[in-house]
């Protein structure tokens, strides 16, 4: 998947999403904030993100100092200023390096990490909007599937790092897309470490204690808590509750 490719896309489709509807628009999966203060967000945060890489910082950027980290008044200067910061942050990889490390808030990691960090960060507020103003929210099956990976990646490493897998001993997770092509890449089982203490996952097909089978956008908006399975295509195996154990414990 072409990353870099992507997060323009992505940046450029929630911007003009944005644009379309009232800031001041409450967003329900994104309690407390509204269009304006969802923008604000991801404008931001690519110019943060940006900042860390360029400035090949070794600690976190606190958000009051990113440059430029408040969008123009003018809407149309405001789209602009989203969509450079999103081209910020591949400058800034390219400047540095895709391979030399970087810091994020899971420790070190290759520059290039903030590229797919970033394009599912926009991709899943561009899901925020969409579910706040009503209308359709479509995500080609591998991105969408790639998403649930990078999460399911961020998910085992702040367990690694703190502890309390949100799965109890013996319990499992399986992830089953429908979507033509995605083969292996469409299917997730997640369950606790051999030695109990730690949670992992791999692109394998299994039962699970809890499964849900569907199609890759809908798992990718369950999973991240966008949606509840009763209002997707998701058809639900086994027990329900370690899945809503799982989404509660797992906001990210």
């Amino acid at each position: 998947m072409d990353y870099a490719a992507a997060l323009l896309d992505e940046t450029r489709a929630f911007g003009e999403l944005i644009r379309s509807g009232d800031p001041g628009l409450a967003v329900p999966s994104c309690p407390e904030w509204n269009l304006t203060q969802l923008f604000r967000h991801v404008g931001r945060g690519h110019r943060w993100a940006a900042q860390i890489v360029a400035d090949r910082l070794d600690h976190a950027l606190d958000p009051r100092d990113v440059v430029d980290g408040k969008p123009p008044a003018d809407p149309d200067a405001a789209i602009g200023w989203l969509n450079d910061g999103a081209q910020r942050v591949l400058d800034g990889v390219a400047q540095v390096g895709p391979d030399n490390p970087a810091w994020t808030f899971l420790g070190p990691r290759p520059a290039s990490w903030w590229v797919r960090r970033r394009l599912h960060e926009a991709t899943v507020h561009r899901a925020d909007a969409a579910l706040a103003l009503g209308g359709d929210f479509a995500l080609p099956a591998e991105l969408a599937a790639d998403g649930i990976s990078e999460f399911l990646d961020l998910i085992t490493a702040r367990v690694a790092r703190d502890g309390q897998p949100p799965l109890a001993d013996g319990q499992t997770v399986h992830l089953h897309a429908t979507d033509d092509g995605l083969g292996q890449a469409g299917e997730w089982t997640i369950s606790r470490s051999a030695d109990n203490a730690a949670l992992v996952w791999a692109h394998e097909h299994g039962k699970g204690s809890v499964a849900l089978r569907g199609p890759a956008r809908d798992l990718f908006l369950a999973i991240m808590g966008r949606v509840p399975v009763a209002d997707t295509d998701i058809v639900l195996f086994g027990d329900a509750a370690v899945w809503q154990e799982w989404v509660e414990h797992t906001a990210f």
